[in-house]
């Protein structure tokens, strides 16, 4: 039987990160609406992490592409995507290919 592994994310991790927060108070829907975000960001960094691994043309997922694929993801996240230009991503993946061999 498959089931969703969204819902490893339990009530109390999601309490914590909501503490973290500053968050006093916590709807009861707030639990599921909170397992669909996260669920949309980490397919997001996935893709963009296996992108990173097929142009550096390894079939072996490294940290590095996991780094750049969720600090990219981050700053579009906080609204930094006019800051970080596509070009300054691809120059420090290149460099972090680079220093890896």
């Amino acid at each position: 039987m498959l089931r969703n592994s969204i819902q490893v994310v339990t009530k109390g991790a999601i309490r914590r990160l909501a503490r973290r927060g500053q968050v006093k108070r916590i709807s009861g829907l707030v639990n599921e609406e909170t397992r669909a975000v996260t669920k949309v960001l980490l397919e997001k960094v996935m893709r963009d992490t296996v992108t990173f691994t097929e142009h550096a043309r390894r079939k072996t997922v490294s940290g590095v592409d996991m780094v750049t694929a969720s600090s990219a993801m981050v700053a579009t996240c906080m609204g930094l995507s006019a800051v970080i230009e596509q070009d300054q991503v691809q120059e420090a993946v290149e460099q972090m290919v680079v220093k890896e061999r």
